[in-house]
């Protein structure tokens, strides 16, 4: 666990603690309600939505919040939960992939109230400590060209970017 200090932009706010905690089990309704929200205008399931309309009867934050069982079902160790005052604001999930040396961060989530405060940074920081101590050598992390805030928060991370990818859909 790592605990940060979150600074309040109040003047009578005081400041909180940001807890990075191991994912449990019974976290994962509340992370996927925080998750389809963040990815709202910046979901690659929401694109196709737009187009086609509900898949197979199911919406895009359906689609969006099975990433998360994904995420769990996959690495459920490598899933990190951010809590300030024992409420949970937002997590990063994360896998590895320790014979090509290489982390993946697939989700990044925050409340919406919680972002543009460094919290983002803060999870982002503590996966890629996670994966040194792991002995990895590379982080990948993707996000979409409509995602301004993600690309800058990214870079300023060190990360590079390697390739553009386009998404086709077709109907069946």
């Amino acid at each position: 666990m790592i605990r940060c200090v979150v600074p309040q932009t109040t003047d009578n706010a005081t400041n909180h603690t940001m807890l990075i905690r191991p994912f449990h089990p019974d976290d994962l309704p509340t992370l996927k309600r925080i998750t389809v929200a963040a990815f709202d205008g910046v979901s690659i399931d929401q694109g196709m939505q737009k187009l086609f309309g509900p898949i197979h009867g199911h919406d895009w934050q359906w689609r969006k919040a099975r990433h998360l069982d994904e995420d769990a079902a996959r690495e459920p160790n490598g899933i990190f939960v951010a809590e300030i005052d024992g409420r949970i604001i937002g997590c990063i999930t994360t896998w590895q992939d320790r014979e090509a040396g290489i982390g993946h961060i697939p989700n990044l989530a925050l409340e919406a109230d919680c972002r543009g405060q460094g919290l983002g940074r803060k999870l982002i920081e503590f996966a890629l400590q996670h994966f040194r101590e792991s002995g990895l050598t590379h982080a990948k992390i993707e996000t979409l060209a409509q995602n301004a805030v993600g690309e800058h928060l990214y870079t300023s991370l060190g990360f590079r970017e390697v390739a553009r990818q386009i998404h086709f859909v077709a109907e069946l």
